[in-house]
């Protein structure tokens, strides 16, 4: 499931602020997962940028927040990543995610709130929403706290299935970032189709 809407109030008859953060922008392997969050009244306690959560916090809010609040993923999948790059495809799934939120919802945002200094806004085709970015918005602002708990543990799941078919690599430890576990494994076995071959040290492992 990519969407939900819960049954809880969002405690206001006007249109809804959406908050969306990204995980796996820097990783060599797997996809890069937007989330896309409009908080519930009232939403789950100790909302904090994911990266400052234990591991067990984390879990249990992620799914707080998914049976509570309304939320859309959006996933954008290595290959696309080497064919637009990163960045394009980190707006890609920030821009997938809130279409499907708001395709839940069945009506649009007053704005949208994106953790960083940037915004799909003219840089997605996709984008056609109000948005603002805030720079340190996972750790400020509760609806993108809560979109940034929801792609990271999204992320870490796919990462673990992954790592089931290709378990040299050490992904369910990694997350497909570049570990010296990891390289030592690019190195011996070369890169799976979840890697992402734009990236120089896939590109290199690729020429050994």
């Amino acid at each position: 499931m990519l969407a939900s809407t819960p049954c809880a109030s969002f405690g206001s008859e006007t249109a809804p602020v959406i908050g969306v953060d990204e995980a796996g922008r820097g990783p060599l392997a797997g996809p890069v997962v937007a989330a896309a969050v409009v908080l519930c009244q009232p939403c789950p306690e100790g909302l904090d940028d994911s990266k400052k959560l234990t591991a067990a916090r984390r879990a249990k809010l992620d799914i707080a927040v998914r049976e509570s609040c309304a939320w859309g993923v959006g996933i954008v999948e290595p290959s696309e990543i080497d064919r637009i790059n990163i960045f394009a495809a980190t707006m890609l799934a920030m821009s997938l995610a809130v279409e499907r939120l708001c395709d839940a919802l069945g009506s649009a945002p007053a704005n949208v709130l994106i953790d960083g200094n940037m915004t799909p806004a003219g840089r997605c085709d996709l984008w056609r929403w109000p948005a603002r970015a805030i720079v340190g918005g996972d750790g400020i602002e509760p609806a993108i706290s809560a979109a940034s708990i929801v792609a990271k543990e999204w992320r870490d799941r796919l990462m673990k299935d992954a790592a089931a078919r290709h378990p040299a690599y050490g992904w369910e430890r990694n997350k497909g970032y570049g570990t010296k576990e990891h390289m030592a494994a690019l190195r011996e076995h070369g890169p799976t189709p979840l890697h992402r071959h734009s990236f120089a040290p896939v590109a290199q492992a690729s020429l050994l």
